[in-house]
């Protein structure tokens, strides 16, 4: 059944809302798009003549796909070689949506997206449509199958699971590359006492590198431990010149990374990490270091478009 130009245009104009659920349910930019595809297609299979409201059939399908994927992600994560992290995307990406409150804000920053990876798929599904979409609970009840009393209890059990580890601390542009030049100062000082004290007491890292590169397989907790592993990170070695390559000069830019500070590491305009910094009261709470590279293609493509850009320094 083909679609009439103003059916195709109505998926266009859902077409940035779509992408900004799925990302925030499956933290993959390749999964949202590909979750919004499909949805796509059951738009232009179905019969559209019976669907009364056509923007809340779109995202109950959407969402619904993004339940199926999470449950089979929940699954491979399982046999995943270290730690999982969200796929970074650098500011002003699409998938990234609305940015207009603090709630919208803050589901998008890594911290939030790797917390929520905690919540059952109804729970994330529900926090994300209530807190970043401001849905009612009676649509997303309606979404998701649920009576809406169900759709409130899973809502306050969701907020009582991210409660304990959240932190609402936000900065702007100017503040982030000020984290970030600190941070890369400290890193670079060849101590970790500078670190120590830019950490929170009870800091964690985490890295992901997907068995493609090199990187600790657990979290590492309390700013000294943090500091001291962020310091070997940093620390030049015949392994890292190799990854680098031969000539290469590894530059160390400050970005805006999921609407937070980071440090990001490239070669010419190939990006081979991202570290993010979770700012909380009294310091840098959380770092989350992406070094997969194939969660850091689209990133690449985004600083590539994006340049050129003036490192803040260059080691190695």
């Amino acid at each position: 059944m083909s679609l009439r130009t103003y059916e195709a245009d109505l998926f266009e104009r859902s077409r940035g809302r779509l992408e900004a659920i799925a990302y925030r349910l499956l933290g993959s930019a390749g999964d949202a798009e590909d979750a919004v595809q499909d949805t796509y297609l059951r738009w232009h299979a179905a019969d559209r003549d019976l669907i009364e409201t056509p923007e809340a059939w779109l995202t109950k399908v959407l969402t619904n796909l993004c339940l199926n994927q999470l449950t089979s992600a929940r699954a491979r994560r399982v046999t995943y070689v270290g730690q999982w992290l969200p796929e970074p995307l650098l500011t002003g990406d699409r998938l990234l949506g609305p940015a207009d409150t603090f709630e919208q804000r803050e589901s998008v920053s890594m911290a939030m997206l790797t917390l929520m990876e905690r919540l059952s798929p109804n729970e994330r599904a529900v926090y994300v449509l209530r807190e970043a979409f401001g849905y009612p609970h009676r649509e997303i009840a309606e979404i998701l199958d649920l009576t809406e009393a169900n759709c409130q209890q899973i809502h306050r059990r969701a907020k009582q699971h991210l409660a304990s580890e959240r932190t609402r601390t936000e900065v702007d542009a100017a503040a982030a590359r000020r984290v970030v030049e600190e941070f890369l100062a400290a890193a670079l000082s060849g101590d970790t006492e500078p670190l120590v004290r830019l950490l929170t007491g009870d800091a964690v890292s985490v890295a992901d590198g997907g068995a493609k590169v090199a990187a600790r397989r657990t979290p590492v907790v309390g700013a000294l431990h943090v500091a001291r592993y962020l310091r070997g990170l940093f620390r030049p070695s015949a392994a890292k010149r190799a990854q680098v390559g031969e000539g290469g000069r590894v530059a160390l830019h400050a970005a805006v990374v999921n609407g937070g500070p980071a440090a990001l590491i490239a070669v010419g305009e190939r990006v081979l990490g991202i570290i993010c910094l979770a700012p909380a009261p009294g310091g840098v709470g959380a770092v989350h270091i992406q070094v997969n590279p194939d969660k850091l293609e689209r990133l690449t493509r985004s600083w590539a478009a994006a340049g050129p850009h003036r490192p803040l320094t260059e080691i190695w």
